[in-house]
């Protein structure tokens, strides 16, 4: 028998790092290949991991809200093979008195490399042991970081916060005082205390709400945010859908809603300006050839998720429409995979279904752009015909487009969404699906 680590898989791109939710196995459970062990959650999406190996948990490395990093030890599995004792097998060592795993991967005991331990009763997760070596943060300096994660635990954000305040240092110098002198408060902006009455309730936010939140300042800070509207006639494409929805949905099977219509108008208008579907690194513009369009998805606790339809551009009327119902469903369900919540060139949020008509979206980095969709309203409009004005009932929605005005002008985020409104009017009411 050998004994060896899982390893916490990639995940999709840009993801360097997981909480664990929750462990689907038990130590001494036996495991298949691909059978799913643990949840866990990443910046993106919540997600299984399944079993790389074969065999029998013999200890599990990591708990419940632990931060792991991609490719470190989350398990150590008791596989068929050679004995354990093998000099090229690995082997696990466990101390007792504080709770020390160290893996080795030849006899040699310079290579132990530790995965988890304590300092007195106290957890620190891999990476936060990680970040304290790399920083040069002394054992005695990590057990005075206050943790804001469960039980008092120090997280990645906690060792962020420390580290920006200044206090890390290679050697640190010796306390004068026997108590442990606190960590210096954080550089970022500290919000009022808020004054608590009789009656009020407190409701902690959730992982996915605080990830919002920190995105959020963070876009604001980030970009200086510009927001143009236009009031587009959207009478022809109202028409073609209802002409269109009842076949389509026997035919395909799924329903035939406006985004699809304003999606495929927002690519083709992208082609036409490519410096919209653009991305800002460093004191570069990165112009992407992808047109990958993310739609803002509300699920049932009212969080917002970002699904991404790849290759927008390239998709018809009916693969868009598939596909956007296909992903908003599976957002719903939290069966969403990390790589289809990655790579997005521009963003798409109706605002209209929440019975809305003018927004100010806030762009999804580094992204530099968003449209938000208000409502279609009937509303009476003046016609222009050859026989001279008349006044008629139309169906209109205003379209506000947020960009980020560090490389996007007012000229060309205005014409983009003046585009988008020209291409929708001009929808052609004989054309097929």
């Amino acid at each position: 028998m050998a004994q060896v680590e899982m390893i916490l898989p990639a995940m999709g791109e840009g993801v360097m790092e997981a909480t664990v939710l929750e462990w689907l196995k038990e130590e001494g459970d036996s495991i298949t290949l691909d059978e799913s062990v643990v949840e866990v959650a990443t910046d993106k999406v919540d997600t299984e991991v399944p079993a790389t190996i074969e065999g029998v948990i013999k200890q599990i490395l990591v708990q419940k809200d632990d931060v792991v990093q991609i490719g470190d030890p989350i398990a150590i599995v008791e596989t068929e093979g050679a004995d354990s004792n093998d000099e090229d097998a690995p082997t696990v060592t466990t101390e007792s008195n504080n709770s020390t795993v160290v893996n080795n991967t030849s006899t040699d005991n310079n290579t132990a490399q530790e995965i988890v331990s304590k300092s007195g009763d106290r957890f620190y997760s891999p990476l936060v042991k990680s970040i304290a070596k790399t920083e040069g943060i002394s054992q005695d300096i990590l057990d005075t970081i206050p943790g804001t994660g469960k039980e008092g635990r120090v997280t990645k954000n906690d060792m962020m916060n420390f580290i920006k305040g200044g206090t890390s240092v290679t050697t640190p110098a010796p306390a004068v005082k026997s108590t442990p002198t606190p960590p210096p408060t954080s550089s970022k902006p500290v919000a009022p205390a808020v004054a608590m009455d009789n009656g009020d309730e407190i409701i902690e936010m959730d992982r996915v709400r605080k990830m919002i939140a920190d995105r959020m300042v963070a876009s604001k800070q980030i970009a200086p945010h510009v927001t143009s509207c236009v009031e587009a006639d959207l009478t022809n494409v109202v028409v073609w859908r209802n002409q269109h929805k009842a076949a389509f949905k026997k035919k395909e099977g799924a329903n035939l809603t406006f985004m699809p219509i304003i999606i495929s108008a927002i690519a083709k208008a992208i082609k036409e300006f490519p410096m919209i579907n653009v991305q800002v690194d460093g004191n570069k513009i990165v112009v992407k050839k992808d047109v990958n369009i993310g739609m803002a998805v509300a699920m049932p606790n009212g969080n917002l998720i970002v699904p991404v339809i790849r290759n927008a551009d390239r998709l018809s009327l009916s693969g868009l429409a598939i596909a956007i119902q296909d992903l908003s469903v599976r957002a719903r369900e939290n069966k969403l995979r990390p790589e289809e919540l990655s790579g997005g060139t521009y963003t798409v949020s109706n605002i209209g279904s929440f019975g809305n008509t003018i927004g100010t979206p806030i762009i999804m980095q580094p992204q530099v752009a968003i449209m938000a969709i208000g409502t279609i309203r009937k509303k009476p409009a003046v016609i222009e015909t050859p026989q001279g004005d008349l006044i008629g009932i139309r169906q209109f929605a205003y379209f506000s487009h947020s960009y980020d005005h560090r490389v996007v002008d007012g000229a060309l985020g205005g014409m983009f969404v003046r585009k988008v409104a020209d291409i929708l009017e001009n929808w052609d009411i004989n054309q097929n699906v």
